[in-house]
């Protein structure tokens, strides 16, 4: 597909704009249509929705959006070489695109867009991230976001989705399935992209729950998650031992086993240890 618009084929927009992607800004560009399109397919019906989009670059993704009827995308992008471009895109369709010239780390992006809001973005590598975790813990749920349709490399994707007992199980997993369903929509190789990176890369499709799966504080559940992940080779006791002087006794009290490694415990598990650990701390 070399257009899904009145707009030149992403590789003559580079050419033309001088668009060569920068390492520093994590940038990896997706220039295939096809594969833009399959993406914002993943997202679901966009016709009453916006959709904030972080690091469009050149636009692919973001004519593909406009495309698949989304009735208006919000576009966050650094660099400014690339407005010019996206400025292009916004002459063909009026009035649905809006492009910020800014870092989406210091974005008010919730006030940019209306509900419902959905999030899709081939996100830049050295960002993508801190910026999931950072929608994934808002200060109140649900969160002002629908869904989460985001490239990661294949293997942060693969800690998002992983199960107990793997060793891509952590902090990340819990943090994404314990309020969202998360699946790996599609993945893709290196050379679907310019500069072609030295991984393979996969979307992330991530659907918020109305409530947490089981009942916790959220707080409390990061502090012990991080603990016990953060020496994930000892056992429980060992590992959380500094969070409490009786922890053996309040592992017991969660169902758990304190022999058990941290990789071993289901995210239920950590929610009913967050509960038991909830008056840790406090006078």
């Amino acid at each position: 597909m070399s257009s899904i618009d009145n707009l030149p084929p992403l590789r003559q927009v580079i050419a033309t704009h001088e668009l060569s992607a920068r390492k520093a800004l994590g940038q990896n560009f997706l220039l295939d249509l096809n594969l833009t399109a399959k993406i914002a397919r993943v997202a679901g019906d966009l016709s009453q929705v916006d959709v904030l989009e972080v690091g469009p670059g050149p636009g692919g993704l973001t004519r593909a959006l406009l495309a698949e009827g989304a009735r208006r995308v919000v576009a966050v992008e650094k660099d400014p070489r690339c407005l010019p471009a996206l400025a292009e895109i916004e002459a063909v369709y009026p009035g649905r695109l809006r492009v910020l010239h800014g870092d989406a780390m210091d974005l008010d992006w919730e006030a940019e867009l209306s509900a419902p809001r959905k999030i899709v973005a081939n996100l830049p590598y050295n960002v993508g991230t801190e910026l999931l975790v950072r929608w994934l813990t808002p200060a109140s749920w649900p969160p002002p976001w629908e869904s989460l349709t985001l490239m990661f490399q294949r293997e942060v994707a693969e800690r998002i989705v992983a199960k107990p007992g793997s060793k891509a199980y952590g902090r990340l997993a819990i943090l994404a399935q314990w309020r969202a369903d998360a699946r790996i929509a599609m993945t893709l190789p290196p050379e679907a992209f310019t500069p072609a990176p030295k991984v393979h890369s996969a979307v992330v499709h991530l659907t918020a729950l109305p409530v947490p799966r089981f009942e916790a504080d959220a707080k409390v559940l990061s502090r012990v998650v991080a603990t016990a992940f953060g020496q994930r080779r000892k056992m429980l006791r060992s590992a959380l031992k500094g969070m409490a002087p009786d922890i053996e006794d309040r592992l017991v009290a969660a169902g758990l086993t304190p022999t058990d490694r941290a990789e071993q415990v289901p995210i239920e598990g950590f929610c009913a240890l967050a509960r038991v650990m909830a008056d840790v701390g406090k006078a």
